[in-house]
């Protein structure tokens, strides 16, 4: 099952790597720790789980299009019912924001059978109902995907640390495989959608989303979805959207109750050998 990784091909990638010198996952507890962070979230799934996701613009969330489906059901979620909970910590956020559009990569398709392509198209933009304007939360500029042996870091909640997001500020770009960005990341459950970060340029730039996690020949990897030109047409689809949301309800206000949490994680894959 889920045989669709050429394990030659990631094993060729790892042993062709230097052993990486990773640095251990540090929680962003308190504010000092959390405060060049505050733009990447929770976002909690309509009650039923939760992913990760990071602010690039101050009304817009970059995560995997997968946690925007049901893992029981297949269906799409109503993006009305996701709430994306900027710099989440110990039970309170910098902002709270819920969600009135999603975008999702045009190409991507949702299925319990995992496919090269819905990695390397796992990707999605939320529109939140109105910006984040705080001084405490800068929204992350994006780039073009890190080279091989480029040290990255992942900010990411995850399993048992749903409370607080962790930093790994050292990992390793292991190489690429058919669109899909292999690195030593340590992430898991909820950690979809995370940001993987370069700062080869002294700033924290988000270079790619966490889509899954695997492990193989005994080494535990991550995929990431790289952004390329797909960015683009996720803003022009959001836009599309907004226009046609401002010519058919110009002057009502939606509400929405706010949905129970849970600490169910977003859906992973593990590649068999």
């Amino acid at each position: 099952m889920y045989g669709w990784i050429c394990t030659a091909a990631i094993a060729g990638c790892l042993a062709s790597a230097a052993v990486a010198d990773d640095a251990e996952l540090r929680s962003l507890e308190t504010g000092v720790d959390a405060s060049a962070w505050e733009a990447v979230g929770r976002l909690d799934i309509d009650g039923t789980g939760f992913c990760t996701g990071a602010l690039i613009a101050p009304d817009v969330v970059l995560t995997a299009a997968h946690c925007l489906f049901d893992k029981r059901s297949g269906a799409q979620i109503d993006p009305t019912g996701i709430e994306f909970l900027a710099g989440w910590r110990n039970g309170r956020a910098s902002a709270y924001r819920r969600v009135k559009h999603a975008a999702l990569h045009q190409d991507y398709t949702y299925g319990d059978v995992v496919a090269p392509h819905r990695v390397r198209h796992d990707l999605a933009l939320l529109q939140l109902v109105r910006p984040i304007r705080n001084t405490t939360i800068e929204p992350f500029e994006t780039a073009a995907q890190p080279a091989k042996g480029e040290k990255v870091g992942v900010v990411s909640y995850g399993r048992g640390r749903a409370e607080a997001a962790s930093l790994q500020e050292i990992c390793e770009v292991l190489g690429h495989q058919n669109g899909v960005l292999i690195t030593t990341c340590s992430v898991d459950f909820g950690s979809s959608g995370a940001p993987i970060f370069s700062f080869e340029g002294g700033a924290a730039v988000i270079v790619s989303v966490i889509s899954a996690k695997a492990e193989v020949e005994g080494q535990k990897i991550s995929l990431g979805t790289e952004l390329s030109g797909a960015l683009a047409s996720l803003h022009d689809a959001l836009a599309r959207q907004n226009r046609s949301f401002v010519s058919s309800v110009p002057r009502v206000r939606q509400t929405t109750v706010e949905e129970s949490r849970s600490t169910m994680g977003a859906k992973f894959i593990r590649p068999t050998q």
